[in-house]
């Protein structure tokens, strides 16, 4: 015959109410603290998203090998010619693009140009072999946020890639000198250029005068004010130097 459990005192129950409290705390605890299992992941840092622009494909397959090597950068597209540059930023809105300055059909500065349009804010450094003051100056003013030439060491353009991403600006300092040197000296009219650009197809100045419909004399003039900003005393020097300087294109 089995025998009826008496009730709990007053006392006792209190003490089992107690610690069943307790119970449930310690349960909630280890559940806010994400013990056992379901543990919630913590979250990471998105990675900065990276768009490669170079129409040489051994140089580009290179970037896109070694930022995929970083734990904080993902290649998000490469573009091989400017225009596909602009064509897959809008597609996929990168975090930074690494934009050569001489490529086909679309050259860097017009392509900067085309996606700041897009958005004024867009963080772009161009990567280049060319270290020109007019080069400089015409990236820097068309909105890039970094200028590097590509033998610039691996680590220093990862940590470029991180600083432009953060809304830092990054140009070496012998860079920031030219550009310095650029924006303080004396600037050739858009005249005085296409007059260099006839002297660097070795023209005379009767022939620069017809291609551009202007006097013998007008050319003259013009040829001279180039050779004082400039600081030549030759036509081979002057298109040596504008080359050397990104004014014109061989």
């Amino acid at each position: 015959m089995k025998t009826k459990a008496k009730p709990a005192s007053g006392r006792d129950a209190a003490l089992k109410r107690g610690s069943g409290r307790a119970r449930t705390g310690r349960l909630s605890l280890r559940k806010a603290e994400g013990e056992g299992e379901g543990r919630p992941a913590s979250k990471k840092s998105p990675r900065i998203g990276v768009l490669i622009a170079d129409d040489h494909t051994v140089v580009r397959e290179g970037l896109v090998s070694l930022i995929r090597r970083k734990p904080d950068m993902t290649v998000v597209g490469e573009a091989s010619n400017g225009r596909e540059a602009v064509d897959l930023w809008k597609q996929h809105r990168p975090d930074v693009t690494l934009l050569d300055l001489r490529m086909p059909e679309l050259d860097g500065v017009s392509a900067i140009k085309e996606i700041r349009q897009h958005d004024e804010h867009a963080r772009i450094i161009v990567l280049t072999t060319f270290d020109g003051d007019e080069d400089i100056y015409r990236a820097i003013q068309a909105g890039a946020k970094g200028y590097l030439l590509k033998d610039v060491p691996r680590e220093a353009l990862m940590d470029s890639i991180r600083r432009v991403h953060a809304g830092e600006t990054c140009v070496p300092v012998h860079l920031a000198a030219k550009l310095a040197e650029r924006v303080s000296g004396e600037t050739l009219s858009s005249r005085e250029i296409d007059v260099l650009k006839l002297m660097a197809q070795g023209k005379s100045n009767k022939e620069i005068g017809s291609a551009l419909f202007i006097s013998e004399g007008t050319v003259k003039s013009h040829v001279k004010a180039i050779f004082a900003k400039m600081n030549v005393i030759s036509r081979t020097e002057a298109v040596a130097s504008a080359t050397r300087r990104g004014l014109i294109q061989l």
